[in-house]
């Protein structure tokens, strides 16, 4: 499926695009906005609250003859959990989203020891281009690791068995010893 966009350009709304129908030599413009469906998928696929808004723009653009590169753009509105209260936490994410999608990739053997590549974004390209799965990956890198909202706040807690001094945070601190050893030794 596609629509036309107002410089009469073919823009792709499919989620899946199959390689055999990618035409050579020419750039592919795309445009997936999430539905119900799809947005209820990629909530349970990154496992947060919700997902509220989901939308992936963009290019495919061919480079020499089998091979293509991706520029877009997700954006999306998700909703995640606090670490400390488990209240709910809405983050709107908008990051630019790069891949090169190349014929000739070599899976390296499963016990062996390689180097991590110089191009990061490298895919293989298969059948197909899955855009939905890009936008949902993008989505899951983007996301904090750990959300936290605005009023919440750790409490330090402290535990340790009768007639023990407790460790708390302060005497913890690697450095804390050194400097009360420098203070005594600076006053002799």
């Amino acid at each position: 499926m596609a629509k036309i966009d107002k410089s009469n350009k073919r823009v792709e709304t499919r989620a899946q695009l199959p390689v055999a129908d990618m035409p050579s030599g020419r750039e592919i413009s795309f445009d997936l906005v999430f539905d119900k469906d799809q947005l209820l998928e990629a909530r349970a696929k990154l496992n947060i609250l919700d997902v509220q808004k989901l939308r992936f723009t963009g290019k495919l653009t061919p480079r020499g003859r089998k091979d293509w590169a991706l520029d877009g753009t997700i954006g999306a509105s998700v909703t995640q959990a606090c670490v400390v209260t488990l209240e709910p936490v809405k983050t709107r994410i908008d990051k630019p989203v790069a891949r090169i999608f190349v014929t000739h990739w070599e899976e390296p053997e499963a016990d062996s020891v390689v180097e991590m590549p110089e191009d990061v974004n490298e895919d293989p390209l298969g059948s197909e281009v899955d855009l939905e799965a890009i936008a949902i990956e993008s989505v899951a890198l983007a996301m904090p690791d750990y959300p936290r909202s605005a009023d919440a706040a750790l409490e330090e807690a402290v535990f340790t068995e009768p007639g023990v001094a407790p460790m708390t945070d302060e005497a913890a601190k690697p450095f804390a010893g050194l400097a009360a050893l420098k203070e005594k030794l600076n006053k002799e």
